[in-house]
């Protein structure tokens, strides 16, 4: 039985010695690569964190003192050390989340690691416990993987910063770099002292000292003022030299740093210094993303961020390679795009590779921009950009959009602005749950005004799309698609002159008009076999894909008033969606079809396969087949148009045939 095998909560790492501490982060690594090797997850950040995390949790009490992690994804060795052992299903559907989750554990606060927002939340809730009368208590805000980078951050520092009474210790997981110390006698020299100068310098009897000579030689007349603001220059200089403390001290909040972050005592001694000051303190911290496991140093793209089931030895994909990916299929196509138009410009948010624009910054590297973690920054500036001639590309994960709405509503769209949005994971992503399904989209950007939106149903639609995305100057466009495998290529029987294709009519060559099929993106597969389960009922069916789904397209609406009942499926919530908007269009042109809206719930989906979910909440061929059924017959809402002769049903009631 190892260390790791006792631990069931924090306060059981209290009674363990130095070494039996350095052999639990052993275990703990050895552990983590075992265990996410084969369920596939964020490895890399993880491996990085072990001794922080230790340290974090040794110093402070959770869960009375609140730790929040910025990003939730660095937050595995918190599960193993607040009772998470087992990781056999992590990220799987009934299994451990990728993510912190309430539902989980007292210990876990944040569920939507979404970057950068985790230090709102801790001047939020210090404030709650300064109001409650409960400011003795800490909140720990863990910040790494490029959080600072969001502007977002940067305004709860303003407002912490501003507040000298409350307990709010920031820990920057810097592992933006290795961490290499300076090597040297003088410098070892130096390092030896900086524990003792950090305690010094936060120890209230300091701060009271100095402001003491601060108001003293600043009412001391000319002289006086001259002396302090000497003295204050040279302090400055000198703990610049010391260790750079950049804008941290400059928005007047306490430095502790930098510190090995691999190093257990030198973390503690930093952490309960921060503790003791009783006054909102950053701690620096130096670590090494996938420290301790040779091939995640080795993978120079990023350190095993994430990685699929692995061979825990060789850090190599276990199995064989799957078909193309979408992202793959848009990174090809955005890259022979810029090669043949010289204005467009490619945007991402700190994740060129996962976004599939690595290939376009490799051959035109002074054309790709990577903002951070700053998507409201992304779009303003991208609409910039328009202005000045150039039509930029911004891809962003879906969920993501959400943060940058009002970009693309007021400095995008009010400016009539070229700028083509490409989300990559819409729709239901799968095992990053909640947080992570880019399900919102397409509800949020039915109200923006002369915005276009596609919805690709293969790798051939998807390339075709992304063209005539970037060959719209004067409106903003969004070019979405799924995560993960392109599926087979669907051929159109026809495609209509509004651009609408045609898929399939069940039976061939009928002349009937049941049932008008709208599949949306990624739900072609679905639709067809839709399709041919209604044929083996007798119900005929005409599947169309709009592939631009905003604005409606006027062929839709014509099928429409020529069938006796319009189905939309789609992988973004019903409410505000695709289906609500045809709906809206056909009632517009006197269209009284029934439509009935088949997608997403407005739930908070939990994580899972990508047909897992969809099985949850309904969206399979055999459960949307028995619906329309019904819904023919005349035993569900919305009622197909009866058939000529028929008296049209109400509700219960079955129709006379």
């Amino acid at each position: 039985m190892g260390i790791l095998d006792s631990i069931r909560n924090p306060q059981d790492l209290n009674d363990l010695s130095e070494e039996q501490l350095a052999q639990l982060a052993s275990e703990i690594r050895e552990f983590l690569i075992t265990n996410v090797s084969q369920t596939g997850g964020h490895l890399g950040p993880n491996l990085g964190v072990v001794e922080l995390t230790l340290a974090v949790h040794r110093i402070f009490d959770s869960p009375r003192d609140s730790i929040v992690f910025d990003t939730g994804h660095q937050s595995y060795v918190h599960k193993l050390l607040t009772g998470r052992q087992d990781f056999s299903t992590l990220r799987q559907q009934g299994g451990l989340s990728g993510y912190p989750s309430r539902a989980e554990s007292e210990h876990d606060i944040v569920e939507s690691s979404h970057a950068s927002s985790s230090l709102s939340w801790a001047d939020g809730i210090s404030r709650a416990r300064q109001l409650t009368g409960e400011g003795d208590r800490h909140v720990v805000a863990v910040v790494g993987d490029g959080a600072l980078t969001g502007g977002m951050a940067w305004e709860a520092i303003n407002n912490i910063a501003a507040d000298k009474k409350r307990r709010v210790v920031i820990v920057v997981n810097d592992n933006g770099r290795s961490y290499a110390p300076t090597v040297g006698g003088f410098a070892d020299y130096l390092a030896s002292l900086r524990p003792t100068i950090d305690s010094f310098r936060a120890a209230p009897a300091y701060e009271v000292a100095l402001d003491w000579w601060k108001k003293k030689l600043q009412n001391g007349g000319p002289v006086g003022q001259f002396t302090y603001k000497s003295l204050h220059a040279m302090k400055k200089g000198i703990k610049d030299w010391w260790a750079p403390q950049g804008m941290f001290e400059d928005l007047g909040m306490k430095y502790i740093g930098p510190v090995d972050g691999h190093n257990l005592q030198a973390l503690e001694h930093a952490l309960a210094t921060a503790r003791n000051y009783n006054g909102p303190v950053i701690v620096h911290a130096m670590t090494e993303k996938g420290h301790g496991y040779a091939p995640a140093r080795a993978h120079e793209a990023d350190q095993f961020h994430a990685v699929g089931i692995i061979d825990p030895e060789t850090g190599e994909p276990t199995g064989t390679a799957g078909a193309k990916s979408w992202t793959s299929v848009f990174a090809d196509e955005i890259a022979a795009i810029a090669d043949e138009r010289k204005d467009v410009v490619g945007i991402t948010g700190a994740m060129l590779i996962p976004v599939g624009l690595h290939k376009f910054a490799a051959k035109h590297p002074d054309r790709v921009i990577d903002v951070g973690i700053a998507e409201q920054h992304a779009l303003t500036s991208a609409a910039g950009m328009a202005f000045g001639g150039l039509h930029p590309v911004v891809a962003v994960y879906a969920t993501f959009l959400n943060r940058a709405f009002d970009q693309l509503l007021m400095d995008v769209a009010l400016h009539k602005a070229g700028v083509t949005i490409v989300l990559d994971r819409a729709g239901v992503t799968g095992p990053d749950g909640a947080s992570h399904h880019g399900m919102w989209d397409m509800s949020m950007v039915q109200i923006v005004p002369g915005l276009h939106l596609a919805a690709p149903r293969d790798a051939t639609r998807l390339r075709e799309e992304l063209r005539e995305a970037v060959a719209i100057s004067d409106a903003p466009t969004v070019v979405r698609f799924s995560k993960g495998s392109v599926g087979a290529e669907i051929e159109a029987l026809e495609r209509l002159s509004d651009g609408v294709d045609v898929l399939a009519r069940r039976p061939s060559g009928s002349t009937d008009n049941d049932v008008l099929i709208v599949s949306v993106g990624a739900m072609s597969e679905l639709a067809l076999d839709v399709a041919n389960r209604l044929g083996a009922q007798g119900i005929s069916t005409t599947v169309v894909d709009p592939r631009w789904v905003l604005p409606v397209r006027q062929s839709i609406i014509a099928l429409a008033s020529h069938h006796r009942l319009v189905v939309c499926l789609e992988d973004g919530v019903r409410a505000g969606g695709v289906g609500s908007r045809i709906r809206q269009e056909m009632r517009a042109a006197g269209v009284d079809t029934a439509l009935n809206e088949v997608g997403l719930p407005v739930e908070f989906l939990d994580h899972g396969t990508r047909a897992e979910v969809l099985e949850r909440v309904g969206l399979t061929a055999q459960q949307v087949t028995h619906d329309v059924v019904a819904q023919v017959l005349g035993t569900k809402v919305p009622f197909a148009r009866p058939l000529p002769g028929q008296q049209h049903p109400t509700t219960g009631s079955l129709p006379i045939l």
